[in-house]
C-alpha cells in the first residue's frame, strides 16, 4: 500500500517537491547539478536552527532525568515488589520536579516528518504524478537517487560515489559526537552509575571489577 497515494499526505509531498525544487533552481547558478543536495542542506540547517530552543529544552531534561537516577533506583528498589505503587511513586517524582519521562522527545519528533518527506522525495522516480527532476541532480559526481548498496550491486559506483558517501559518514559521526558532548548530562554528586560517568571512568571501572 502506497501511503503517498493518499490525498493529504501527496499534497504534502507535492508542496515540498514544489518547494525544494524551487530552491534548487535559485541556488543552481552558484551550485550547478548539486543544487539539489545543497539545498537538502540548507532546509535542514533551517529546520535545525528552529530546533535550537527545543534542543536546549531537551538538554535540560537529559540533566533532571540524569539527577533523579539515585531516587528512581531507590524507588525501584523499595517497590519492586509493587508495581502499580512502584509506578505512582515514580510519576509523583516527576510531577514534583516539574519533568516526565517522555521530556525531550519533542526534538525528534519535531525533525521525523521532515527528514520522512525529504527521504522520499528522492526515493520516488515519480511525486504526484510527473517525473521528480530532483534525482536528475548529483553531489559531486554522486547521483543523489542512487544510494551506496544499489551503486555497489549495480556496478554504477565510482570513486566519487565513494569519496562522497565517506565525506558524508564522517561528517556525520562528527556531529553525533559533538551533539553528545554538548548535551552531555551534568555529572550529580554520589551517583556512580555508567550514565552519571565519563565514558572513559565508566569503561576503567568495568575493566576493573
Amino acid at each position: 500500500m502506497d501511503l503517498f497515494a493518499f490525498l493529504p499526505l501527496a499534497a504534502l509531498l507535492d508542496a515540498a517537491y514544489g518547494a525544494l525544487t524551487g530552491l534548487s533552481d535559485l541556488l543552481t547558478p552558484v551550485a550547478g547539478a548539486s543544487a539539489a543536495a545543497l539545498a537538502v542542506v540548507l532546509v535542514t540547517l533551517i529546520v535545525r536552527a528552529l530546533l535550537i530552543p527545543v534542543g536546549i529544552s531537551q538538554a535540560k531534561a537529559e540533566q533532571t532525568r540524569a539527577r533523579l537516577a539515585p531516587r528512581l533506583r531507590e524507588l525501584q528498589r523499595r517497590h519492586k515488589k509493587n508495581p502499580e505503587r512502584l509506578q505512582k511513586e515514580m510519576m509523583a517524582l516527576y510531577r514534583a520536579e516539574n519533568t516526565s519521562p517522555f521530556a525531550g522527545m519533542l526534538p525528534v519528533l519535531a525533525q521525523a516528518p521532515v527528514v520522512g518527506i525529504l527521504y522520499t522525495l528522492f526515493l520516488r522516480p515519480e511525486i504526484a504524478g510527473h517525473p521528480n527532476e530532483l534525482l536528475a541532480h548529483d553531489l559531486f559526481g554522486a547521483p543523489l537517487g542512487t544510494s551506496l548498496v544499489s551503486a555497489l550491486f549495480g556496478g554504477t559506483a565510482t570513486p566519487a560515489t565513494f569519496l562522497v558517501y565517506g565525506v558524508l559518514l564522517a561528517v556525520m559521526i562528527a556531529v553525533a559526537e559533538v551533539t553528545r558532548r554538548v548535551f552531555r548530562p551534568t555529572p550529580v554528586e554520589g551517583d556512580d552509575s555508567p550514565l552519571n560517568s565519563p565514558p572513559c571512568c565508566a569503561w576503567s571501572r568495568r575493566c576493573t571489577t
